[in-house]
């Protein structure tokens, strides 16, 4: 009686019958995307809850950044431990990406969504592709496509319909100046990640997303200096939701902000990145302030304004239309 062996060529067809296709893989893509879109949108106002009931944005930054680090630091070391080895050339671009990218960017929006309507402070924050794009024509002195600059004045234009600048400016000016702070560390963000993942050997997403929470910790933990007592605050209630809702246990809003709010997401989107493309996903991307506004209105009685409705439509144009030309 002789064994038969398994036919080996046809394995990589099962395999393949098995891989979505086409269609399938972008539809898979964009499901990945929107939820971790939708979480993205929801952890502001998992965020704002828990600053209104008077919790820092320093303590609640370095929260985040160490809670996602530590998860993403077991993961990493799981499934691809060379990963987490520094090699000489990379640990200053990996820390300038932590302390710049990913710690400014969480601070500063904390504190603009402290001090104004969660949707508002995302459009603005949401102009960071514009700011990479004038990067690229001045600072490494590239050519862009004229498109850019059509997308650059609608931005401005509907930022000025946002402040409603013929009241007087509406909005509150740190803010204002937090939310564009958060803009361009997001930008330095994409411009510094790409650098990392082009490196020799480039670096992948995940450990990428992993050393740059780390770099965000350590950094909170040096500055203002760190301390276990500021955490305290954590051990209290959150405030009712729309003034009247349910009271939740700060911790619980916290755990659910690193897990839900920063590592799933981060994870869904990267995963999504391997079906559809960056153009594709900056699409998808630009609905987080439309549904974190449509959120908060509801948790939180954030209302905008018609004519800010308007201008958050031409600004999230206006970036559409930089990053295309990107």
């Amino acid at each position: 009686m002789t064994s038969r062996s398994p036919d080996r060529s046809a394995q990589p067809h099962l395999t393949a019958s098995l891989a979505p296709q086409g269609g399938q893989r972008l539809a898979l893509g964009y499901v990945l995307l929107l939820t971790g879109t939708l979480l993205f949108a929801l952890n502001g106002t998992v965020v704002k809850s828990i600053l209104l009931s008077g919790v820092s944005a320093v303590t609640l930054s370095e929260t985040r950044a160490m809670g996602a680090f530590f998860i993403l630091f077991a993961v990493v070391a799981i499934t691809r431990p060379r990963a987490l080895r520094i090699r000489r050339d990379e640990w200053k671009l990996l820390l300038a990406y932590g302390v710049i990218g990913v710690s400014m960017t969480q601070f500063l929006y904390f504190v603009a969504i402290e001090r104004m309507p969660i949707g508002i402070a995302l459009i603005i924050e949401f102009t960071a592709p514009i700011w990479v794009v004038l990067w690229v024509r001045f600072g490494r002195r590239q050519a862009v496509k004229g498109t850019v600059w059509v997308g650059l004045l609608l931005a401005i234009m509907g930022l000025a319909l946002i402040a409603q600048v013929w009241q007087g400016f509406t909005l509150d000016g740190l803010g204002v100046a937090a939310a564009f702070g958060a803009a361009i560390a997001l930008a330095l963000f994409f411009i510094l990640g790409e650098h990392a993942r082009r490196g020799d050997p480039p670096r992948d997403a995940i450990s990428l997303t992993m050393w740059g929470m780390g770099g965000a910790a350590l950094f909170w933990v040096l500055v203002p200096p760190w301390s276990l007592s500021a955490w305290g605050a954590y051990a209290g209630m959150s405030e009712p939701l729309a003034g009247s809702g349910p009271q939740l246990p700060l911790w619980v809003l916290t755990l659910w902000m690193v897990v839900m709010g920063t590592v799933v997401p981060f994870a869904l989107a990267m995963k999504a990145l391997g079906y559809i493309s960056a153009a594709q996903a900056s699409i998808i991307g630009m609905t987080e302030p439309l549904i974190a506004s449509i959120i908060a209105w509801i948790a939180l009685a954030e209302v905008f304004t018609p004519v800010q409705m308007v201008g958050g439509v031409v600004v999230l144009v206006g970036v559409y239309l930089a990053e295309r030309s990107r």
